[in-house]
């Protein structure tokens, strides 16, 4: 069969190049019609794999490309003017308030935790050393 292996590599070759005319023209799509560009979206639109997109270095170049070129996105109307803005940075204080609070909680949490693996440890070495430990050490 010696034949076979050069039958296998162009049918390997045809499918290969169009799944890249597949990702090329849903990419292209995508751009004109102004969709966000993404792996998963083209993978999704084209019919390709992800594993496919990331290793064809040309179509991961142009992914990336308008990947970080977003379109620009029109201003909301202000209907509130200044209002609106005051209840932005209202809001955005107090989701700094709690990201600190939390972040402070978790800080006490962790000191308990490791206070606590510690006297476990001590416990568990006590043990296997053969002595009794005392309640309230």
């Amino acid at each position: 069969m010696p034949g076979n292996t050069a039958n296998l590599q162009k049918a390997t070759a045809a499918r290969t190049a169009a799944a890249a005319a597949r990702a090329e023209n849903a990419l292209a799509a995508m751009i004109r019609e102004g969709e966000q560009v993404t792996f998963r979206g083209l993978a999704s639109r084209a019919g390709v794999s992800l594993d496919f997109l990331y290793r064809n270095a040309g179509i991961r170049g142009r992914i990336e490309r308008h990947r970080t070129a977003r379109p620009a996105r029109p201003e909301p109307a202000d209907p509130g003017g200044e209002t609106a803005s005051s209840v932005v940075r209202t809001l955005t204080a107090q989701l700094s308030d709690l990201k600190r609070r939390h972040r402070e909680e978790t800080a006490v949490m962790r000191q308990a935790l490791e206070q606590a693996h510690g006297e476990n440890l001590l416990l568990r070495r006590r043990l296997a050393a053969g002595g009794q430990a005392e309640p309230g050490e």
